[in-house]
Formats: C-alpha cells, sequence, structure tokens
C-alpha cells in the first residue's frame, strides 16, 4: 500500500510512524486511558486490511482517531488531534524555521552569497536575514495573492524585497534632500542637529544622516556633493578671518587660509569614506549609497565643489586598507562623475577633474559616467526642457518633476518598489508561436501590474511617524506628525518600477537571433521594450501613479530565475543552458562585441528604460594607458546616458599577489600565483549589478562573471 502526503508525493506506507505516534501521544495521559500494544497492532492490521492501494494521509488519520475513541480511549483521541494539529503547523512553519537554521548554522550557499556586499556570518547581518526570513513568511501567507506567491515562486516574475514588504512603512530607494537637511536643520533619534558652520562638521553629520536614512528604507540612497560645497566657503571666511585678525598682509592671510582649507577638505572627505564604510544601518550593511559629482548643479559654488570632487577621486584612487593594510578596492560609496561641457574637452576648465575620473575607473572601476548632453535628450519635463540629474542607488532614476512653483525637483524623491517580469518565461511558454506571446505578455503584465498595486496601496497607509527622518525632518519631506505620505505617492512624485529581465534570451528564443543583429532580432527586443513602456503610460494615465520601466538588476534573482526555467522547461540550448541569464536589456557577457558598438546598441535600449538603466563594458587593466579610458569617456559623452567601465584589481592576502583573482571550472575563486582559495584570505571585487561586491556571489552569478568577454584591452585601444 502506498501514501499520498500532503504535498502530493506518494511513499509507501509505514506502519513504525503511526506507532510512533501513538506512543507519543500515550504519554500526555494516564496509564488507564493509554493504546495497549494489542490496540495498535489492532489499528494497524485495520489499515492494511482495507486492500487499498492508496491511501491519503489525512484519511489514516481519521482512521486512527476513530479507532482510539472505539476503544474508549476518549482523551488518547483528543492528545492525538492535537499532536496531528502541531506537526500540522510545524509543517507550515517548517520552511521559516529551516532557513533560519540554515542561516545561523551557516552552511547555506543561499544565505552566503544572497548579496554581495553582506556576511551572512556577522550577528547584525544574520538579525536583518532572520527579520527578513519572517517578513518573507508573513507577506506570503497574508499579505500577497496565492496566484502571485505562486508566480513568484516559479520564476514567472519576481516580487522584490519580500523580506521587507510586512512592514509597510519602508520603500525602496531616493534621492536624499542633504540640502534641506544641513540648511534647516534636522533630527535624528529626537536630537535636533543644527546646520554646521564648517565643512568636516557638515561631512560628518551628513554620514551620520545617510545611516539613519538608509536604516528607514531597504534600497539605494544618493546625495550629490553639491549640498556641502557651501560649507567649504564657510570654512575657508572662518580661516581668512583668523589670520586677518593677527594682523597678516592680504597676501599670507589668503595664502595660510587655503592651507588650511585644503587640510579641512582632505580630513572631511576622509572623514566620510571611513564612516560610511564602517557603519552599519540597521539592514545590517554599510549603507548602499551613491555620491553624486555634478558641477553643472551649482554656478555660486562651483569652485568649491570642483575642491570637494577632486579630494573624493584622489581618495578612492588610493583605495581603502584591508585588515593586512593594503590599499584594495572599497564597494562604497559608488561615485556618479556627471560629463558635461565644463569637463569633457582637454581645452575645458574642469579637464583635469575627468583625467582624474579616468584614473580612478581603470584603478578601482569608479566613478561611473551620466552624460548630461544625452540625458538632457531623454528626460524633458512638462515644460519641455531637458533635465540631468542622478540615479537613486546603482540604476533608478526618477521621472521628471516639476514642483507648484514651476522648478524642477528631483532631492527628496523616491521609489516605491519594483515588480519584475521573467521575459524568458514568457517566450518558454509561447512555444515560438508570436501571437501566444503577445497574449501571455500581456497576462502577465497585468500580473505584475496587480503585484505593483499591492505595494503601491499598501504604502500609501504610511503616516510621517513611521519615519521623521524621511517624512518630518526633510530627507524625503517636511511633513506634519501624524500626517499622511499619501500625496507624495501619485502625479509623478515618486517612481514605481515594473522591472524586466532576460531581453536577450527572450529575443534568442522567439526569433533566433540575437538583439544585436540590426534585423529580426533587434526589431523584436524593442518592440517588446515598447510594450513594456505602454502598458505603464496606460497605467500611469488611469491612476495618476508614475509606473515606469526598470532594468532589474536581480543581483541573486538571476541564478533563481535560471533554475526555475530549467525545472519548467528543461535544458535549452543558449536560452536555459546556463546558470544565470541576462540582466535586463544588456547584450550577453559570453558575445563577442567591441565597447563602442556595444554601448551604442544599448543606447537605444535605455532610452526604453526610463525608469533605471546602465551599461557597462568590460575592460582589460587599463591603468597605463589612460588615453583609452578617455576614449571611451568621450564617447559616453555623445552616445549613452549611463555607463561604467569594470575593471579588476584584486588582493591575495597569502602570498600578497595583485592582480585578478581567478575561477576555476568548477566556478571556485583561486590565486593564480599560489593557488590559495580560502575566501576570507581573498580580496576580490566585482560589479555586481551597477554596486562593486566584494563578499563573493552565488554560482548563477559567478558563472556570470566567468564568461564575461573582455570588450576594450590596450591592443584595441591603441588601434
Amino acid at each position: 500500500m502506498q501514501v499520498i502526503k500532503r504535498n502530493g508525493s506518494i511513499v509507501d506506507f509505514d506502519p513504525s510512524k503511526i506507532r510512533v505516534a501513538i506512543e507519543k501521544a500515550n504519554k500526555e495521559v494516564e496509564e488507564k486511558d493509554q493504546a495497549t500494544r494489542e490496540q495498535i497492532r489492532e489499528i494497524l492490521a485495520y489499515i492494511e486490511k482495507l486492500g487499498k492501494k492508496r491511501l491519503l494521509v489525512e484519511d489514516i488519520q481519521d482512521i486512527i482517531e476513530q479507532k482510539l475513541m472505539s476503544f474508549g480511549h476518549y482523551d488518547l483521541a483528543k492528545k492525538y488531534i492535537v499532536y496531528r494539529y502541531t506537526r500540522e503547523l510545524v509543517r507550515k512553519a517548517n520552511s521559516t524555521d529551516l532557513a533560519i537554521k540554515e542561516l545561523i548554522d551557516g552552511e547555506s550557499e543561499y544565505w552566503n552569497t544572497e548579496n554581495s556586499n553582506k556576511n551572512a556570518r556577522v550577528v547584525t547581518t544574520q538579525r536583518d536575514y532572520i527579520a527578513g526570513i519572517t517578513s518573507t513568511d508573513i507577506t506570503r501567507r497574508f499579505l500577497l495573492p496565492e496566484d502571485i506567491v505562486k508566480a513568484h515562486d516559479e520564476g514567472v516574475i519576481h516580487f522584490h524585497d519580500a523580506d521587507y514588504f510586512a512592514q509597510n512603512a519602508l520603500h525602496n530607494c531616493d534621492l536624499i534632500n542633504l540640502e534641506d537637511m544641513l540648511q534647516n536643520g534636522t533630527n535624528i533619534n529626537n536630537v535636533m542637529i543644527e546646520k554646521p558652520h564648517r565643512f568636516l562638521t557638515a561631512m560628518t553629520i551628513a554620514t551620520q544622516l545617510i545611516t539613519a536614512v538608509s536604516s528607514s528604507q531597504y534600497g539605494g540612497a544618493t546625495i550629490t556633493l553639491t549640498h556641502v560645497a557651501p560649507f567649504v566657503r564657510e570654512s575657508y571666511k572662518r580661516y581668512l578671518k583668523k589670520y586677518q585678525e593677527r594682523g597678516l598682509t592680504d597676501e599670507q592671510c589668503e595664502r595660510f587660509a587655503k592651507e588650511d582649507l585644503q587640510k579641512e577638505i582632505t580630513d572631511g572627505v576622509q572623514t566620510f569614506q571611513y564612516q560610511i564604510n564602517s557603519m552599519t544601518t540597521t539592514n545590517g550593511q554599510a549603507p548602499f549609497l551613491s555620491v553624486c559629482m555634478y558641477l553643472g548643479e551649482t554656478d555660486e559654488y562651483k569652485d568649491e565643489l570642483a575642491m570637494v570632487i577632486e579630494e573624493v577621486l584622489r581618495q578612492r584612487i588610493q583605495g581603502m586598507k584591508n585588515e593586512k593594510g593594503v590599499y584594495i578596492t572599497p564597494a562604497f560609496p559608488k561615485l556618479l562623475y556627471v560629463l558635461e561641457e565644463d569637463n569633457i574637452h582637454e581645452d575645458s576648465k574642469y579637464f583635469y577633474l575627468t583625467k582624474l575620473a579616468a584614473e580612478c575607473s581603470a584603478k578601482r572601476m569608479v566613478p561611473d559616467y551620466i552624460s548630461e548632453k544625452m540625458m538632457k535628450q531623454y528626460k524633458i519635463d512638462k515644460n519641455g526642457d531637458g533635465q540631468c540629474y542622478p540615479c537613486m542607488g546603482c540604476r533608478s532614476f526618477l521621472t521628471p518633476y516639476v514642483d507648484k512653483n514651476g522648478k524642477p525637483k528631483y532631492y527628496g524623491r523616491f521609489n516605491q518598489g519594483v515588480v519584475t517580469i521573467n521575459l524568458v518565461d514568457v517566450a518558454l511558454s509561447a512555444d515560438k508561436d508570436m501571437d501566444a506571446f503577445w497574449n501571455i505578455l500581456e497576462e502577465r503584465l497585468e500580473l505584475c501590474h496587480r503585484a505593483l498595486q499591492i505595494r503601491h496601496k499598501r504604502l500609501s497607509k504610511v503616516t510621517s511617524d513611521v519615519a521623521p527622518i524621511l517624512w518630518q525632518h526633510g530627507a524625503l519631506a517636511r511633513l506634519k506628525k501624524g500626517e499622511s505620505i499619501h500625496d507624495l505617492l501619485h502625479d509623478g512624485y515618486s517612481t514605481i518600477s515594473l522591472g524586466y529581465a532576460g531581453l536577450y534570451e527572450c529575443v534568442k528564443f522567439m526569433t533566433e537571433h540575437s538583439h544585436t543583429d540590426n534585423g529580426v532580432g533587434k526589431k523584436f527586443a524593442l518592440e517588446v521594450m515598447q510594450k513594456l513602456n505602454d502598458k505603464c503610460k496606460e497605467w500611469k494615465e488611469a491612476e495618476k501613479i508614475d509606473y515606469s520601466v526598470y532594468g532589474t538588476p536581480i543581483e541573486s534573482t538571476t541564478y533563481k530565475f535560471a533554475k526555475c526555467l530549467k525545472k519548467r522547461f528543461g535544458t535549452v540550448e543558449g536560452v536555459t543552458d546556463r546558470n544565470y541569464i541576462t540582466n535586463s536589456y544588456h547584450v550577453p557577457v559570453f558575445e563577442e562585441i567591441d565597447a563602442f558598438s556595444k554601448l551604442k546598441l544599448e543606447s537605444e535600449f535605455q532610452r526604453l528604460s526610463p525608469g533605471g538603466a546602465i551599461s557597462y563594458i568590460e575592460a582589460a587593466n587599463l591603468t597605463n594607458n589612460l588615453d583609452a579610458v578617455i576614449e571611451v569617456i568621450k564617447f559616453l559623452y555623445d552616445n549613452i546616458m549611463y555607463a561604467e567601465i569594470n575593471t579588476k584589481s584584486d588582493f591575495c592576502q597569502a602570498c600578497g599577489y595583485t592582480g585578478e583573482i581567478l575561477i576555476d571550472e568548477n566556478l571556485e575563486w583561486y590565486c593564480p600565483n599560489c593557488g590559495n582559495r580560502d575566501h576570507d584570505k581573498l580580496n576580490v571585487a566585482r560589479r555586481t549589478c551597477g554596486y562593486i561586491g566584494t563578499n563573493f556571489w552565488n554560482k548563477g552569478r559567478t558563472q556570470e562573471i566567468k564568461e564575461r568577454v573582455i570588450h576594450l584591452d590596450n591592443k584595441d585601444s591603441e588601434e
């Protein structure tokens, strides 16, 4: 006889399990109420004599309860029912309990590689993960409809950040209004923070504000150095006055004041760098921070801003020391350097900063580059003016917005959350039938739409009291106590993101071409992207919510999607035969293409990904060929809105090797010089999905990193 379990699996009947269950119930009652061994044997014999080939496990348990009561063991039957109910609770909670146990034991590949900037062995990170596991469980059982949970589990869509969703107060990412908080004062933990009067103080306060803000959200955040530039002038005035009071000449006063100011800028930037990398948010990690360097944001303080930018770049070129005291590439903060007419040409006033940026990119993988020229073509506000502003975190971009005074506004705005559609699953489900493809895509987009509406509705219940630093004290707003944030969720003030992944594999399966060709593959890819944008426009007009198409990073989800696709559709050559799928619109990492062709092609897809996108090229070691980096930077300015240059700068603590740490055929990292494979003694930095990751990756992402081809080497640049 066989037993059909609750999950549908079929196993052979095992009498010993019944015997153990009844004996456990026996221990809970007095001896006179216990079932005898003979009675237990009778129950087992009765079940076996039924002559059924298969029985449901629930039916077997009903029989046991009935037989116990027929023997007069009513208390025992009651204890057995309680035991049965308790086991049911354990089963329902089992996945949550198991996940927590695996995390604490430190033996789970998933938790150890879930986020390349989190160390799952550290107690602060574990605390965040345990809270996240609980939140995910609550989200799945109570907050999301079954069809959305099922679609998420099967990799049809991805409901992002379910580990934070139980708390309706949390949003995704934002542009911190540092200017408001520094100039007008703010409040942290009921402590008033007044306007600082010098640069060093402003930078110190900035780190505290960033950490507080990052602890009240779950995504990335961005500040701009423009907001601290005025304090450079304040410091200079203080130094100048000090020397003037000593009766020195004007020349001496200016010289000494400038020397003191430069020392303060150096100290201020160093303080900022150390604190951002050493502070831990309530998420168990350093703040996922990006720092914008945009000269065009100010005319009044442009020279002061340039001084700060220069120091930030110089210190990042140097790097930060690891535990061995060796300078390595830090993960944070991410740097965003805006290319503009004032810094892009050799005869531009601030071209020296661009040369420093090129040196920094070659050695430390940052800054990333935003083209003011291209962005103003992409981002047009309702007045018809092109706008330029940084992304929130690594790649999420706001839509243009003009406030009630007719002025563009970006700092103090945010994103509500993301749901991603797996385009590869749409294609495979359609099985190359174009009509079926568009019908399935329509259905899946509406599924995403419902999931996004759930995110929005949950956030709409929030009042300013849940995160005062955000909503009351200037980071995002200056609302009154108890005031709803509802108005900030509508009419373009914030965005909500329809993510997408696997465009390449989708196109490859449906057309048998890559989207890098100039024929049917590219045409179909652009049609898919346009469809996503059309749906967002439709939803936006109906609901006054800024839905926006977003090129999802999917750091760990790329592996999850790949596994789900293999399970659902088997191994399809060129589509599901890897441990990852391609991020957003990107050219697949294994496809041979030169840097300039890649950037030019992907710029067309960036235009159709207004909610967020970033392109990159993989480069050889260009530290001795900065002319090649400058050439790429100039190309970026004229051709693509937002891009980065990926290089390699690793370190082996075992032997002191500096260079590229390699990946073997088993997807294990090793030092090519001494063979060291101990992750604790390898410092590896790789671009993961916009951010630099330094804590290693899951098998899917590791394979993707291993298969990345070089788009620009020294030979190419010389030619």
